[in-house]
Parts: structure tokens; C-alpha cells; sequence
């Protein structure tokens, strides 16, 4: 059984900031690493305390930008992991709150790559023993990826408290697509469970192909009450605004958009300064900081995420169950 003194968290220089507050929240300060850049765009980074025997955590948010990309922050984070087993570690985990790749992860045409399952093998190549993330694109092909443990954490915790103060209204979970029917009635599962009355369900059609959304099909009964738009994401936008259309034309009095991570491509700032859209709900494992100044920005709530994984690294560390913390 793993001890408190074999604990090590390391978060690498791109999710510092973040690393920093999970840190905090389990009362223990980051352990120290170098990374160090060379003229001709090659890195490395090494733990600068020991390892030998420890069971260490790497934080890394695998998302694209502000400084660097999503594949040089792969790059650096499975680098560092295979540095961690050179050096001895026991066990490495991998806390990485957004999966790049998790989106490829099946074949849509002929001859596509799945390129979920190639990020897996090259964190099972390094040795990684675990990885654990937030609100996967698809919680069931993600876990068939890899042959190490997966630990899928959701965002729900963090959304049931946040819709927990809208108890005076009455409240329906709308799903964006078909897709995330799923997500969208276990999180609602678990708001009528903490809330303790009936919550409404209802949910969008949605078709994609060659990057053309069609569907204009609408489920639910959502009349007279506050529509909680759940998704993984937020990318564009274009499929929030079309399902909160879609909820307010049939009736529904306020519309608020959740989504675990917030992207906010080209053309996102424009498309949720839609009023429709009362407000948006993120959480911090991806910064806004594509998201300018105004309309959008002005609607925005975004929730601390450390607590969430804090919880996730000391029960992982002690053995404890992580039940509770997997909603989808």
C-alpha cells in the first residue's frame, strides 16, 4: 500500500497554473522538475526530486495553445513520464484534463486513422501505469484504448452544485445529439438525486457528415422551464445554439449551456453571443483564452476543477474508490 511520503505531483510548465491548485487542495506542494528548450526546437525535462520507489502524478492538459500544441504537449508529458520510470518511479499517472485525440477515436471513412488508440500505445510505450482525465468525448472507446487503468472523472459533480442553486425553477436536461443521450440522462440522474424532485429530459437531432450539420428533430418537454444544455465541449458552438433554438422554440424560459471544456474555436465568440444562450458553464482544465472580451465572455461561469481531481489522485494513491466521482 502506497504512503503519504511515496506521493509525488509534478505538473509540467503549460498546466502549471492548474497543477498548481490541485496541489494545494491536497495539501502538498508540487515536487520539483527542470525543463529546459534548445535552438533547434528540441526539449527536454527530468524530476528534480527523487522518484526511486514514489508513486507520482504528472498533470498535463493536453489541449492546443496558447504557446504551444496539443502534440508538443504530448510530446513533453510522455518524455517525462518515461524519465519518471528511468529514475525508478513505481507507479506513474498520468493526469492529463483534456485528452487530445479523444474525438478520433473511431473510423468515419475509408482508411481513417484511430487515433485515440495510437495515443494509447504511445503512453503504454513509456511505461505510463494510469491515466486519468475529464469528460471524454467517448467514455467507451477511450477505455478500449488502453491496456493500463483508465479513470474517467466527469464535470457532473461540478454541475449538480452549480444547478443546485437554480432550486426555485423548474429544471430540464437537454442533450445537444443523440450521441450524448447518455451523458446528458446520467447527469440527470444524479441532479434529480441531489435536488430531490422530478427533473425533465429532452434532446436534439443531430447529423454530421463531411462537416455539414443537419437535423432538425427536437424531444422533450421542456415548456415553462430552464433548459441545462450538457456536452463534452464547447468547439465552435454551432451545436449548442442550434439545440437551444430547438429548446426554446418549444418552450422553454432560459436556456444555460455546460460543457466541461471550453475550446472555443474560430467563429465560437460570435455564434454564443446568441441571447438565446442566457449563460455558458466550463470548467478551468481548458483556459478561455481564445474567448475575447464581450457578449460571450460576458456570459461565462467557470468552475474550479482542482477539488475534482485532487479527490481523484489521494483516492487513487490510497486505494479508495473513485465510484462516487464517475457519473457517466
Amino acid at each position: 500500500m502506497a504512503t503519504a511520503d511515496r506521493l509525488r505531483v509534478f505538473a509540467l510548465n503549460a498546466t502549471e497554473e492548474l497543477g498548481s491548485a490541485i496541489a494545494h487542495q491536497l495539501g502538498k506542494p508540487l515536487s520539483r522538475h527542470e525543463e529546459r528548450e534548445f535552438e533547434d526546437g528540441e526539449h527536454k525535462a527530468r524530476p528534480l526530486d527523487p522518484v526511486g520507489n514514489a508513486d507520482v502524478f504528472v498533470i498535463q492538459s493536453l489541449h492546443g495553445g496558447p504557446a504551444a500544441s496539443a502534440n508538443d504537449k504530448l510530446c513533453r508529458l510522455l518524455f517525462f513520464i518515461g524519465a519518471l520510470k528511468d529514475a525508478g518511479a513505481a507507479r506513474v499517472t498520468a493526469v492529463v484534463p483534456y485528452l487530445c485525440y479523444a474525438r478520433k477515436d473511431r473510423r468515419t471513412k475509408p482508411n481513417d486513422p484511430v487515433t485515440t488508440r495510437y495515443v494509447a500505445a504511445m503512453f503504454e510505450s513509456v511505461g505510463a501505469d494510469a491515466i486519468v482525465t475529464l469528460d471524454v468525448h467517448n467514455p467507451v472507446a477511450f477505455e478500449n484504448a488502453f491496456r493500463f487503468r483508465t479513470v474517467t472523472l466527469t464535470a457532473a459533480p461540478l454541475f449538480v452544485d452549480y444547478a443546485k442553486k437554480l432550486k426555485d425553477e423548474g429544471l430540464c436536461v437537454v442533450s445537444p445529439d443523440t450521441g450524448g443521450a447518455k451523458r446528458a440522462e446520467l447527469f440527470r440522474e444524479a441532479l434529480e438525486a441531489a435536488c430531490e424532485r422530478p427533473i425533465g429530459k429532452a434532446f436534439a437531432d443531430k447529423h454530421r457528415s463531411a462537416g455539414v450539420v443537419t437535423g432538425d428533430l427536437f424531444v422533450g418537454d421542456v415548456h415553462g422551464a430552464t433548459a441545462l444544455i450538457i456536452d463534452d465541449l464547447i468547439s465552435t458552438g454551432g451545436t449548442l445554439v442550434r439545440a437551444a433554438k430547438a429548446a426554446r422554440n418549444a418552450g422553454a424560459c432560459r436556456i444555460i449551456a455546460l460543457a466541461a471544456h471550453g475550446l472555443f474555436m474560430e467563429g465560437a465568440a460570435e455564434a454564443l453571443a446568441d441571447p438565446v444562450i442566457e449563460r455558458i458553464v466550463i470548467t478551468d482544465a481548458v483556459p478561455a483564452f481564445r474567448l475575447p472580451l464581450g457578449a460571450t465572455r460576458d456570459k461565462l461561469d467557470i468552475l474550479p476543477s482542482a477539488s475534482l481531481f485532487a479527490e481523484a489522485i489521494a483516492r487513487l494513491h490510497e486505494g479508495r474508490t473513485l465510484t462516487d466521482l464517475l457519473v457517466y
